[in-house]
């Protein structure tokens, strides 16, 4: 019902070529619907591979700290388009257009969705925290359960743009926390994996609390420069 409310709010336009909208599903035409990429992921790293595969020779060399990725694509266009509207000129009623088009990747989705938390200084300036309302956004569709509450980001730290893999761990080390009691499969969502160093840290956590199975849903995978 809500979902249906947001859509009959959303602008007439396709929000990527302008041209009007015949069909309401998403806040953008089937047209541009049709030309979004699609390729072929490893499903374990999420990173490209010529084709899809359980795991890539990378995560058989180096595993990642999670078991699953998913995501829709890379951050090109129109992705990286959309998630700069949603995530940083307000456009959050992007988020359940957004989470449905990750729905849609997702199999034998986890009980529980955690979103990345963000520190309370930063939530308050940029008003909201778009991973939570991803993970809201989700939680209907794969009929599962947003728990925004769970992780907390207690510490902040430097913006992770633009830092090198090495220091983007020691930048997150002990930079969050967690409560509660956690079923033995979870789900982290966020919009964007480069690194996976913000990831990579809050499974280190789930882990000593006994989660067996983490997997990440995201809107984007890149790999790292």
């Amino acid at each position: 019902m809500m979902f249906r409310s947001i859509l009959r709010a959303l602008p007439l336009r396709c929000q990527l070529c302008h041209h009007t909208l015949v069909h309401r599903h998403y806040p953008w035409c089937e047209t541009c619907h049709e030309t979004f990429p699609r390729i072929p992921r490893c499903l374990h790293c999420g990173l490209p591979t010529p084709y899809v595969t359980d795991s890539c020779g990378r995560c058989l060399n180096s595993p990642p700290a999670w078991d699953r990725l998913i995501c829709v694509g890379g951050y090109t266009f129109p992705y990286d388009k959309l998630l700069h509207r949603f995530k940083y000129q307000g456009h959050y009623w992007l988020a359940p257009a957004l989470g449905k088009l990750l729905a849609e990747e997702i199999d034998d989705p986890a009980p529980i969705l955690l979103p990345v938390p963000m520190h309370w200084r930063r939530r308050v300036m940029r008003g909201f925290n778009h991973s939570t309302l991803l993970a809201k956004a989700l939680a209907k569709p794969l009929e599962a359960q947003c728990a925004p509450d769970i992780l907390k980001r207690h510490r902040a730290t430097r913006q992770q743009q633009g830092l090198s893999r090495q220091s983007r761990l020691s930048n997150l080390r002990g930079a969050f926390t967690s409560k509660g009691t956690l079923p033995k499969h979870v789900a982290l969502v966020d919009d964007v994996v480069t690194t996976g160093a913000t990831i990579n840290e809050l499974c280190r956590l789930l882990r000593k609390q006994g989660v067996t199975q983490i997997d990440v849903y995201c809107l984007c995978r890149t790999p790292p420069k």
